[in-house]
Parts: C-alpha cells; sequence; structure tokens
C-alpha cells in the first residue's frame, strides 16, 4: 500500500476515534444531567391547594378494545373530587368498546358519563375528530384530555389541574409508567421510561419547561383551545399531542410538566409491531423537532462506546469508555425509572437497558428515511411540517403498522 494511502487511512481512523469519543463524553454528560434533572424535579413535590377544585370534563377518545378497558375507564369514574363529566367518544357504532362505555355508565349511574358515537371527521388524524366531537358536549371550562389506555388513582384529578390556579399556565401534562405484558412490551416499556422519560426532564429544565405536551394526561382550558384555533388547528397532524403543548406556548401560554405519574396499559405484542410502532413515533419527532431529533446522536452512549471500542482495536481507551458510558446509563436508567418514577419493570429488568439502546439507535437512523405510514386502517402521508395527508396511491415504500 503507498505511504500516502497508508497516511490517509491512519488519520481518518483517528478523527473517527476522535468524534467517537466526543459522542461518548456527551453521552455521560446527559446522563449526569439527567440525573441532576430527575432528582431536582422530584425533589419538591409540587402544592395541592384543596380548596382549588374547578368542574373538570375529562374527554377520553376511544377506537377499538384495550386491553383490561374497563379497569381503565373505572379509574376515571372513581376520583376524589367533587364534579367532574366524562365523556367517551368513539367514530364507529360497531365498536367493542361500546359494550364497556356502557357498561361504565351503567355500573356508575350516579356520575355524569356520556358516550359520543358520532362519524364527523374534521381532518385526517380520527382521534382528533373524536375529541372534537366530545369537546361539543364538554360542560366545564377546564378539559382534561386523557388516552383511552391509561390508568389513573382517585387523587388524579385534584392534583394535575393544580398548576391551571395561575392564569400564564395554558397546558399541564404528565409522564407515565408502563404497566407491560410480556417480554417485548417490557422491553418498550424500558425504553419510555429510561430513555424518553430522561430527555423529557432534561428538557423541563433546560428550557426552563417544556414546550409539548402527553396523550396520556392533557389538562387544557377552553379559552387556551380557542386561542390555539380549537382542534380544527391540531386536526392534520400526526402529533396532536405534541401540538397540544406547542401552539399555547406559541400564544404566550406556559406548559407545566405535573409530578402525577399516570399508568399505561401496555397489552402483549410482536416485536415487528414495536418496531413499526416506534419508527411512527420517531417520524413525529423528527417532523416535530427536527434538530432535537438530530441533537439525540449525543445521547448514545451504549452505542458510541461500543463503535469506540471497535475503533480503537480493543485498547485501554476503548474498554474506558465503554465502562464510564455503560455504568453511567445504567446508573440514570435506575435513578430515573426505579427511583424517581417508581416502576416496578425498570427495577426488574435493568439489564434489558443496553439492548433497547441498540434498538433505538437502529430505529432512530431509520426513521431518516421515508413519510408514508400506515395508521389504523388507514394510508397517509407526513409531510415535513408534521401534517398528515390522505395516500390515493397504495404503492409506497414505508409501511409503519400503530
Amino acid at each position: 500500500m503507498p505511504m500516502f494511502v497508508s497516511t490517509f487511512l491512519t488519520n481518518v481512523n483517528l478523527i473517527i476515534i476522535d468524534l467517537l469519543l466526543i459522542l461518548c463524553i456527551s453521552a455521560v454528560w446527559f446522563y449526569c444531567y439527567a440525573i441532576y434533572a430527575a432528582i431536582t424535579f422530584f425533589a419538591t413535590p409540587q402544592p395541592i391547594d384543596l380548596e382549588f377544585h374547578p368542574p373538570v370534563s375529562i374527554l377520553k377518545p376511544i377506537c377499538g378494545l384495550d386491553s383490561d378497558a374497563y379497569e381503565n375507564f373505572a379509574s376515571f369514574c372513581q376520583q376524589d373530587y367533587p364534579e367532574y363529566q366524562i365523556i367517551f367518544a368513539v367514530r364507529n357504532s360497531q365498536d367493542p368498546c361500546i359494550e364497556v362505555v356502557e357498561k361504565i355508565i351503567h355500573n356508575f349511574s350516579d356520575l355524569d358519563i356520556l358516550l359520543i358515537v358520532s362519524d364527523r371527521v374534521i381532518g385526517t388524524n380520527l382521534k382528533v375528530s373524536n375529541l372534537a366531537n366530545a369537546a361539543a358536549k364538554a360542560k366545564y371550562e377546564i378539559l382534561v384530555l386523557a388516552d383511552s389506555d391509561i390508568r389513573v388513582g382517585t387523587d388524579y384529578l385534584q392534583r394535575v389541574i393544580q398548576p391551571l390556579q395561575d392564569e400564564s399556565v395554558g397546558v399541564v401534562t404528565c409522564m407515565y409508567r408502563t404497566l407491560a405484558q410480556g417480554w417485548i412490551s417490557t422491553l418498550e416499556a424500558i425504553g419510555t421510561t429510561t430513555e424518553f422519560h430522561a430527555g423529557v426532564l432534561v428538557s423541563n429544565i433546560q428550557e426552563k419547561g417544556i414546550k409539548y405536551a402527553f396523550g396520556c394526561t392533557i389538562a387544557i382550558p377552553k379559552k387556551v383551545l380557542e386561542a390555539i384555533g380549537g382542534f380544527e388547528a391540531i386536526a392534520d397532524y400526526l402529533a396532536d399531542d405534541f401540538q397540544l403543548g406547542y401552539l399555547p406556548v406559541q400564544a404566550g401560554y406556559k406548559v407545566v410538566l405535573s409530578d402525577y405519574i399516570v399508568e399505561h396499559l401496555h397489552k402483549s405484542t410482536t416485536l415487528i409491531d414495536v418496531i413499526k410502532r416506534q419508527i411512527r413515533w420517531a417520524l413525529c419527532k423528527r417532523v416535530s423537532r427536527p434538530w432535537g431529533y438530530l441533537g439525540l446522536i449525543f445521547t448514545y452512549g451504549i452505542v458510541t462506546s461500543l463503535l469506540l471500542l471497535i475503533a480503537t482495536g480493543g485498547s485501554i481507551l476503548g474498554w474506558l469508555g465503554l465502562s464510564i458510558c455503560w455504568v453511567t446509563r445504567l446508573v440514570m436508567a435506575w435513578i430515573v425509572g426505579t427511583i424517581s418514577l417508581k416502576d416496578p419493570i425498570v427495577k426488574k429488568f435493568l439489564w434489558l437497558v443496553p439492548g433497547w439502546d441498540l434498538l433505538s439507535f437502529a430505529i432512530w437512523c431509520f426513521a431518516f428515511i421515508g413519510n408514508t405510514i400506515e395508521w389504523r386502517g388507514q394510508q397517509l402521508k407526513l409531510t415535513k411540517d408534521g401534517k398528515l395527508l390522505a395516500q390515493k396511491d397504495k404503492s409506497y415504500e414505508l409501511s409503519i403498522i400503530n
């Protein structure tokens, strides 16, 4: 091999090693900052004023029968709260979840519970259409949106509405811990708790409050919803929950992350289904926060430390980088998942974290290509600004099924 070629390859290898070392250092910094963010956030519980309990309308969009649907719905009917309304909204009159809702209405006849069956559509995102149909029957000023697969405690309403005492707060949202069924669901739950929520806590500290929301809980006054154009303003977006936090911030309101943790019931699934769902969510993040999505490369210490070890030929530097990254990552996962979010799955399956990170990195890379999804039987195209367009052509490159 000519000398100049050998020198060139050596220089390239050194550059690669330097880049990988920088990525490892940045990942360790992120892990440490996530530890700090979690400890700081949960160190001082958010105050509760028992005299503040404005009437609330809970909107629950439903489609299909989730695992333990009755128990999930019933948890919202057992609130230690003086006055609230629950509105279930579904499009298909033959949907199997209707029978469960009717049972809920019968068993909790003393509560103000309403079932809306309407096929009225206001946009491509049919979940948002359900929310709009429910909101039309909401009696009260404060709306609480909650996905159908969420379960809560009796103090849920009293705690999540507390930040709304401040007129500058437009949205309150929550994190969640997943009650998984099966090994694959457990793996995904590990990722949600120790990767996704770690990023949320870091964002909450860095940006002095998050600028998005999560579908597990969104408390929003009607006046704030009207200020952003109502549900019609987000009816064509895939990441509707993100927009319900982002748009109020643009309108001058604050989003508050509640310290109340709801539970998300996750049925047993297959690895292929998990990958497809995660790619769909990754696409949401990529179009909603493109620079933030690109910046995730600085958080994959498990992957970059492995590559550093390979690039250095198993050198002491490589092993040192790998050891520091892996130990810090596991400590962060333990503190965020087990101590802060009190997630029993993380406590039992902490050893799955590296495996999840490897899978997550592959999904992160893959989500840079393709913009077509299949969601609840619809073939849709995701535009650059996050909107959904009906796909007439059935020949498409990438199919991502929920």
